[in-house]
């Protein structure tokens, strides 16, 4: 049963069953509605920055919100996955890693708290980017091979390719090109059977950029 429609049952237990104690319960299914929907708004809004690369002040506020109302909640897979998405406002638009990391930080606990692998693979794979940003390129590495293994688990083959592209990156900066193309062949090819054209787009772009250059 949906948030809304327990709402509604709630509402009827209130006024035609005389239990106001249900209102309380009501007041609570409510808030989460309302987090759910800041969160997947936000998610929305956070897309079309990828497209427009435009910032949209209310995405940080929507997220904010929901981590808030989670909170409230006592669910801690919600405010996981809001706090993971806060630290990617930060990280992704406003390139401000030092706000980033506590909300990253804070999102892994949670989603770990939660058994939420599908959280905690994006909080590991933005922090790997904060690592290699710092030049930690092994725990880099680690983190995004790791984020890799639960993808592989849930079955989320389009991020899946999307990681090994980082680890392909991240292999051609360690020293080794010829496997970082190797991973990025790897990529477009699970990217292709995924019906993942984004990925896709990301792969061909990789591949030029990792490929020697002919005399």
């Amino acid at each position: 049963m949906g948030r809304i429609e327990r709402a509604r049952e709630l509402y009827e237990e209130a006024v035609f069953g005389g239990r106001s104690a249900a209102l309380a319960t009501a007041d609570r299914t409510l808030d989460g509605v309302e987090a759910d929907l800041a969160l997947a708004r936000g998610r929305v809004l956070h897309a079309r920055y990828l497209e427009e690369k435009v910032e949209d002040p209310r995405e940080l506020e929507l997220f904010e919100q929901a981590a808030a109302l989670y909170q409230r909640l006592a669910d801690p897979r919600g405010e996981g996955e809001a706090r993971f998405w806060v630290g990617c406002v930060h990280q992704v638009i406003r390139g401000d890693e030092p706000a980033a990391i506590p909300a990253f930080a804070r999102a892994r606990e949670l989603a770990t708290l939660a058994g939420d692998c599908l959280t905690l693979s994006y909080v590991l794979r933005h922090l790997a980017f904060v690592d290699r940003a710092a030049g930690r390129l092994e725990v880099a590495r680690e983190r995004m091979e790791e984020s890799t293994r639960l993808r592989r688990e849930l079955g989320f083959l389009p991020g899946v390719a999307a990681n090994l592209l980082a680890l392909g990156y991240l292999a051609a900066e360690e020293g080794n090109p010829d496997r970082g193309l190797a991973l990025v062949d790897e990529a477009m090819a699970l990217a292709e059977s995924a019906a993942a054209q984004g990925v896709q787009r990301w792969a061909a772009q990789a591949r030029a950029e990792l490929s020697p250059v002919k005399d």
